[in-house]
């Protein structure tokens, strides 16, 4: 499966899905970087049903569901209950979007499937407008790291050793537009 040529498709998560994402949220895989499956799966419940401004998605390849991915706006979470713990966030301009994504299965993983959806989801995102996308790998997720990279992501250097646990990581949509039209 050749990563760049993958038949990638976004599906707003549904509450059909629930139970799925609890299955791979349970996974060891999902549980070194994810909380608890149960309190996990109703966040992303409130996100389905309207009490989260959190936008979630399956995505698919090739027809099938592959894995998590979702984006949420900085800008709602730049309030003492969020910036209290992560003091990076009041230094994003409120329309920057953060990215987060999970892959389903463990044996899909650093085969390029995650820096190819992400490049996909971020480019779509642009497209809709959004310039300023970001996403938070923690600081010891190297495997994440090296694919945000590849995907199109680069460290904010005025963030870089002020973010705690994180590395806060920018796609550059300017960047993208160029190569896309030099292709």
């Amino acid at each position: 499966m050749k990563a760049d040529r993958l038949d990638i498709v976004f599906h707003p998560v549904t509450a059909n899905d629930l139970p799925t994402l609890a299955e791979w949220i349970g996974q060891p895989h999902w549980q070194q970087w994810w909380g608890e499956p149960k309190a996990e799966v109703g966040m992303i419940r409130d996100m389905v049903e309207g009490r989260d401004t959190t936008r979630p998605f399956l995505f698919h390849i090739d027809g099938e569901p592959r894995g998590y991915i979702q984006y949420w706006h900085i800008g709602d979470h730049q309030t003492p209950k969020y910036a209290d713990d992560n003091p990076w966030l009041s230094e994003l301009a409120p329309e920057t979007i953060g990215i987060d994504l999970s892959i389903a299965d463990a044996n899909q993983l650093s085969k390029g499937i995650g820096s190819a959806v992400l490049r996909r989801f971020a480019q779509q995102l642009a497209e809709e407008g959004y310039r300023k996308i970001i996403i938070d790998p923690d600081r010891d997720n190297a495997r994440a790291i090296r694919a945000y990279s590849k995907a199109g992501f680069t460290p904010v250097p005025a963030l870089e050793g002020r973010s705690g646990e994180v590395v806060i990581m920018q796609f550059d949509a300017n960047e993208t537009d160029k190569a896309d039209k030099a292709a």
